[in-house]
């Protein structure tokens, strides 16, 4: 599981809120990430892994704190969602760099909160707080299936 944001450009830090939320709570076997959104460093981090998930910080117009639950194994991520991430290359990039070159994890699902505000500031808003909790359990029971299947 990859966290992806800035803890310093307020909602932007909802995926590494998610990322430490989860920490110690998911199956021994499953690593639980914290990343900037760089994408050769994305592709490095789930080297060799079956499955990964990835959240990130999205402003796509939805209402703040909406949740955004994509499978990436197949397709590509809708540009409408993912080009307006907050980085200028991020998670989708690392996602087709690694299709492109076969190192794509065989299960690949993207989690992308609406954020509020992405301005200077280490505070999620109240909206992005209460998805970041959502976003955790989601993925704790989805982590859980995942892993007892293999």
């Amino acid at each position: 599981m990859v966290g992806i944001g800035n803890p310093w450009r307020g909602d932007d830090g909802a995926g590494l809120a998610v990322a430490r939320r989860l920490r110690g709570t998911l199956p021994p076997e499953v690593d639980v990430l914290e990343r900037e959104g760089e994408p050769t460093g994305l592709v490095d981090a789930w080297e060799g892994a079956a499955a990964v998930w990835l959240v990130d910080a999205v402003v796509s117009g939805a209402a703040a704190g909406t949740v955004h639950r994509l499978d990436a194994s197949a397709h590509e991520l809708p540009a409408e969602l993912v080009s307006a991430s907050t980085h200028h290359l991020g998670v989708a990039e690392a996602v087709e760099l690694a299709r492109a070159l076969g190192r794509l994890p065989p299960r690949v699902v993207f989690y992308g909160i609406e954020a509020a505000t992405v301005d200077a500031g280490d505070e999620l808003s109240p909206d992005v707080q209460a998805a970041v909790k959502r976003v955790a359990s989601a993925l704790r029971e989805e982590v859980a299936a995942c892993t007892s299947a293999s």
